[in-house]
């Protein structure tokens, strides 16, 4: 079958960016966006075993649409003909999705977290989203804490200013819980955020102590030489890395190398200390597909 196919046959169109939930024109961030939400509800890791094979072939196509759409000739033939080029046949390959992932989503450090708070701080888009929490959780600061991206108790005279601008101009609702926030309620708050930083330090000291004892490790492992000890690091992970993919393939490359592959899953989810309810969560529907889920993590 043919990829424009098999969209018909496991999302119902063969409107690649009616699949992606993209508009003709998108740039090629937004249908990045779009290509990794969806592969994560397809991940055949995320679905209940009798899913697996349907959701390993969704996987392929929506890589094999991203490529589509990401190469200029390629989506120019598709925009024109309403064609996608098969005859490639090494882009089936399951070598191809695992150097197709490893190029676009690389792994996210403390750094690239730093300096993606520094652009959110006081940007439109922060805006947005104060505002839609500040909608969503009727005026509850805690509500506003858990839905706002690095927001601390520190920030919370900053976001009171930019609400009861909103409330000024008639943007959104006054909200007495906001507005008028029990002392009660707000030092409960502060007192659990302090205690969670601190927490979170004596954590983030542990792993440092375990990083720089391993350092020391290595140093004395390599002779002393700090380039012998990065070169043994390079090949340390050089030969994690070959491992995993040697794993991956054996899990789902079989004979045919055309299958998709078994990424993991991208963050271990944190054990829950309160009693599981005994209801199932519902599952997440994404527009076009009919199987597969994404679950949060609880935090």
């Amino acid at each position: 079958m043919t990829t424009l196919e098999l969209c018909e046959k496991y999302f119902e169109t063969r409107d690649v960016y009616k699949l992606m939930s993209l508009q003709k024109d998108a740039k090629e961030k937004e249908i990045k966006k779009a290509y990794h939400k969806l592969s994560l509800l397809v991940h055949p890791d995320r679905v209940p075993e009798d899913q697996k094979e349907e959701s390993t072939e969704k996987f392929k196509v929506l890589s094999k649409i991203y490529q589509v759409l990401t190469d200029t000739q390629k989506r120019a033939l598709y925009d024109e003909q309403g064609v996608i080029d098969d005859d490639d046949d090494a882009e089936a390959k399951l070598t191809s999705w695992l150097e197709l992932w490893s190029k676009i989503f690389k792994p996210i450090s403390e750094e690239d977290i730093n300096n993606y708070e520094k652009e959110y701080v006081d940007s439109e888009l922060e805006r947005t989203d104060i505002k839609k929490a500040y909608l969503g959780g009727k005026g509850c600061i805690n509500y506003l804490m858990n839905h706002i991206p690095f927001m601390k108790v520190e920030d919370e005279p900053r976001i009171k200013v930019i609400v009861e601008a909103m409330i000024a101009a008639e943007e959104v609702p006054e909200y007495k819980i906001f507005t008028e926030e029990p002392s009660a309620k707000r030092k409960k708050r502060h007192n659990k955020y302090a205690r969670e930083f601190k927490e979170a330090t004596v954590i983030k000291e542990r792993i440092q102590r375990r990083q720089q004892q391993k350092d020391e490790e290595d140093l004395e492992a390599s002779g002393g030489s700090l380039q012998q000890m990065i070169l043994a690091r390079k090949s340390q992970r050089e030969s994690n890395y070959n491992s995993l993919m040697d794993r991956l393939l054996e899990k789902y490359g079989g004979e045919d190398e055309s299958q998709s592959v078994d990424f993991g899953d991208f963050e271990k989810k944190k054990k829950s200390k309160a009693k599981k309810s005994s209801k199932p969560n519902p599952k997440e529907k994404l527009k076009g597909v009919r199987t597969g889920r994404v679950e949060k993590a609880k935090n």
